[in-house]
């Protein structure tokens, strides 16, 4: 008897401890398209996007980057903050019909972000999560889109699967870009 009230009280706890760390895919967002390509991100494991979602309190939602600086009007998605210091995810609108993995992706990508101006490095983190996020949701069965979305996935996940531990394909990439030069002072 004694046997069963441990197991039943241990079975109580993990189930109590493990709800205290669940997170709902509404808790981010209201869109469905979004909450979509967060459950898969969850479903996929990806709990370090989850863990920095909750930790920073992000919203993600569909924005329409063209009222924003040129720079974030070309953007797939921006991370940055309101009005009201609330840390956001806005992905460009025209990506709203994209397919919810390449969703994912994005959030994967942008949800890295977590200091108040990126670096090279956290640049590279993030660049590095959306190539890795892509490796693994794409469905090879499925026949995408041929965007300016699914091109930028496709060349990310080829540098993302070339690179090692010595040579960081994607790292090179951003330090050479002119536009992440500029953007993360690097000289």
């Amino acid at each position: 008897m004694k046997k069963l009230l441990v197991l039943f009280s241990a079975f109580v706890l993990l189930s109590v401890n493990q709800a205290a760390f669940a997170y709902r895919a509404s808790d981010f967002s209201s869109d469905s398209k979004i909450i979509s390509a967060i459950t898969l991100l969850e479903q996929s494991g990806d709990t370090d996007v989850l863990r920095n979602l909750k930790k920073y309190a992000i919203r993600v939602s569909f924005d329409d980057l063209t009222s924003y600086t040129y720079n974030a009007s070309k953007a797939y998605a921006i991370s940055t903050y309101n009005n009201y210091g609330t840390r956001v995810i806005m992905i460009n609108s025209i990506y709203r019909n994209a397919p919810v993995e390449q969703i994912a992706c994005l959030v994967a990508h942008e949800s890295m972000h977590v200091k108040r101006v990126a670096d090279l490095e956290e640049e590279t983190i993030a660049t590095q999560k959306e190539a890795a996020t892509w490796t693994r949701l794409k469905v090879a069965s499925k026949v995408y889109p041929d965007t300016k979305l699914t091109r930028r996935l496709d060349k990310l996940s080829s540098m993302y699967l070339a690179s090692s531990n010595g040579n960081n394909i994607i790292q090179h990439k951003i330090a050479s870009n002119g536009f992440y030069r500029a953007q993360l002072g690097v000289n």
